[in-house]
């Protein structure tokens, strides 16, 4: 098997990681292949089999090409700076081209301590590791910018937590993984010349088209700041609330990073939070807005080294990037809005028909993927979905008739909007008590619950006979969901 690797980073970085092996599994074994992605990636898996697969990709075997090592980064933690923390249960094998040129870094997570682990095993289990491969795969296929899962092996030893636990290693494939913290690390240690010399990588990696920028770095951070804006929005409008969104979190590329505690609403309420760890709200659904602007200032700091060298008077632009963000978020946010109702226009009254919808779901209480497929549903002429998710028929009557009053001012008709509109709203998300049914029965020894929920979100915009359960919220005396960090 021939990974093609081109290790940029490991061979023009140097003192910006730390070489790392991978610990020996006891006996690997291939829970699954991401074969979409391997193609993807170019990546040639011939004839190898499971059981190759399985020593590739729990790191049993090191593939030709790779320059295993662990990357230091710092961050913020809800809010508290850490120094040091770094890749202490990941290594990064290295980098492959992509058919069509694109660089991603292959990544095992879960394989053993590194430099930075800290006292930690290092060590994954299975649990986490199917939940990351199934909500970035859910994420994927709806279009949220994502890291993704390539392969997910048993690794045949225990990992120790709060018990025992079969544990597991995971691929991860992304653009990068360069973070917010691993500017800061380098800002906080190692000083400016540190810092510029990241800033060019990073910008050479991910935008080379702003190399003859009159300031890169200051260009990379306006870059930097619409595609965290875009993929929060994205975030919201699907329901989904990543649970730490600390600094280290943060990867520069706009993706989806570290799926940890994160989980998809239900039944709205924009204080829902739903990680362990998380007493004060601090990454509630409602806040992620918020805490996307606290990241880029805390980003824009820590690069005003690499800015300031270019052009002292930069500094004033760089601060007003960051003050700009709440504005630049709700137009992305209102915009994301507009699509999931059937809008395709902008009309001067949409941010108060979108701000009191958003009342109106908390008040009563409405599950927030069903909702948008409701409406579809009414532009068709059928209202039981919709009057099934409210405590009477005309809760919403109000906001109802000023919807179809804004959707009949649209150039098309309501079939044509209802079409639109499932293609954006997806019918099947990783459902919270799905997720957990499918996960405790993986960790039984039975994948097949978790592979059938895989296929399902995979797939999330058309209606399935027969998958009518997967779209279906918990039970209402379900009682308070909660989750964990586990990779």
């Amino acid at each position: 098997m021939d990974f093609a690797f081109d290790n940029s980073f490991h061979d023009s970085m140097e003192g910006f990681y730390a070489p790392a092996e991978a610990t020996l599994p006891s006996s690997p074994e291939l829970l699954i292949f991401n074969h979409a992605l391997g193609k993807r990636l170019g990546i040639d898996i011939g004839s190898c089999s499971d059981q190759e697969l399985a020593r590739i990709f729990s790191g049993k075997e090191t593939p030709v090409g790779a320059n295993p090592l662990a990357l230091a980064y710092a961050g913020h933690q809800f809010g508290h700076f850490s120094p040091q923390l770094g890749d202490g249960r990941a290594l990064l094998l290295g980098e492959i081209i992509a058919p069509d040129g694109a660089r991603f870094d292959v990544q095992l997570k879960g394989s053993g301590p590194t430099a930075f682990s800290r006292s930690g095993d290092g060590k994954a289990a299975i649990g986490p590791v199917l939940r990351e491969f199934l909500v970035s795969e859910a994420m994927a296929a709806m279009g949220v910018p994502t890291t993704r899962a390539l392969a997910a092996v048993a690794t045949g030893d225990r990992v120790q937590r709060e018990r025992a636990h079969p544990g597991a290693v995971l691929t991860r494939i992304a653009s990068s993984h360069i973070r917010v913290g691993t500017f800061q690390f380098f800002a906080a240690h190692f000083g400016a010349d540190y810092v510029v010399q990241l800033a060019d990588y990073s910008i050479r990696r991910h935008f080379p088209e702003l190399v003859e920028a009159a300031n890169p770095s200051l260009a990379m951070l306006d870059r930097v700041i619409g595609l965290q804006c875009d993929l929060i929005a994205h975030w919201l409008g699907v329901g989904f609330i990543h649970g730490v969104m600390n600094t280290d979190n943060v990867a520069i590329s706009g993706e989806t990073i570290d799926y940890g505690p994160c989980a998809f609403m239900d039944r709205f309420s924009v204080n829902t939070v739903f990680s362990s760890i998380d007493a004060n709200g601090r990454y509630a659904y409602g806040r992620q807005p918020q805490i996307l602007h606290w990241n880029m200032a805390r980003f824009a700091e820590a690069l005003l080294p690499a800015i300031h060298r270019v052009s002292p008077t930069d500094v004033d632009a760089a601060k007003a990037l960051v003050d700009a963000i709440p504005g630049r978020f709700r137009t992305l946010w209102h915009t994301r809005v507009r699509e999931k109702l059937g809008l395709s226009g902008e009309d001067v009254d949409d941010g108060e028909l979108i701000d009191t919808l958003f009342d109106e779901l908390e008040e009563h209480d409405v599950d927030f993927t069903s909702f948008f497929r409701a409406l579809a549903m009414l532009l068709r002429g059928d209202g039981a979905l919709f009057e099934s998710l409210l405590p009477t028929p005309d809760a919403m009557a109000p906001w109802i008739a000023d919807w179809w009053e804004r959707i009949a001012r649209e150039p098309t008709g309501p079939l044509e909007h209802a079409a639109a509109m499932d293609a954006v709203n997806p019918l099947y998300i990783p459902r919270n008590h799905l997720v957990e049914a499918a996960l405790a029965a993986a960790e039984a020894g039975d994948l097949a619950p978790w592979l059938e929920l895989l296929e399902v979100v995979r797939h999330p915009y058309a209606v399935r006979p027969g998958f009518e359960r997967f779209a279906e919220p918990a039970a209402s005396d379900a009682g308070p969901y909660q989750t964990f960090c586990g990779t």
